[in-house]
């Protein structure tokens, strides 16, 4: 008894599990599938493995790339020490712990945030396009959308030169309004559609509460 005792095996002091998901008896069988000398045989042991390996993930099957997907994986379990002939490119181990490069992530930081980044953009368009009449609408829309901003961020009123200044400045000194007679929306105006939702789903989610005052009021009347 205690010598049965004595053989247990336990995890901690089995080998680690180079890809865990397929458990300890897929990682036996490749070490088995190593130890073998003649390569004909392990051909056959490796491709017995895939099968198996496949069997364990019937939802992948119709993937494209689901056998090169197994070889990779069965060659990495080997920790690359198994040498039979693969249908497909052999990975190495190289490529295994070769880092990806980083993505370029756009990093952009304006002087004027409460504008956002796609203001920076449409100003962009509306440089490289020739002047005439669509120019000057697209360029009076930005002016509009710029000021709505700056009264989101600010609740105070601001003066339209505030916002061509902004604008000459964005735009690097290529769009100037700053001695333009146009005159930009009223702040009410561009603040009334914010003003109007607000008020409307307030009502509505008082027309949900039931008005028990004046019930109140009703029942004393009648007593």
């Amino acid at each position: 008894m205690i010598q049965e005792v004595a053989d247990i095996e336990y995890n901690t002091e089995r080998p680690k599990l180079i890809i865990p998901e397929y458990g300890r008896h897929i990682q036996k069988m490749v070490d088995q599938a190593i130890a073998i000398d003649d390569k004909e045989e392990r051909n056959k042991v490796a491709k017995s493995i895939i099968n198996v390996m496949g069997n364990l993930n019937p939802h992948l099957r119709d993937v494209p790339d689901f056998q090169p997907m197994l070889w990779d994986q069965l060659f990495i379990i080997s920790d690359f020490k198994l040498d039979v002939d693969s249908p497909y490119p052999i990975p190495t181990k190289e490529q295994l712990l070769e880092h990806p490069e980083p993505l370029g992530y756009p990093q952009n930081f304006p002087k004027y945030r409460f504008y956002g980044n796609n203001i920076k953009r449409m100003i962009d368009v509306a440089v490289s396009w020739e002047d005439g009449d669509k120019k000057e609408g697209l360029i009076l829309t930005i002016a509009n959308h710029m000021k709505k901003s700056f009264l989101n961020w600010n609740k105070d009123t601001v003066e339209d030169g505030v916002i061509f200044n902004h604008l000459f400045e964005l735009s690097e000194g290529k769009i100037n309004l700053k001695n333009s007679d146009e005159d930009l929306s009223d702040a009410s105006n561009l603040l009334k559609t914010k003003k109007r939702y607000s008020s409307s789903s307030s009502s509505s989610s008082n027309s949900g509460k039931k008005n028990y005052k004046s019930s109140t009021n009703r029942n004393r009347k009648r007593n």
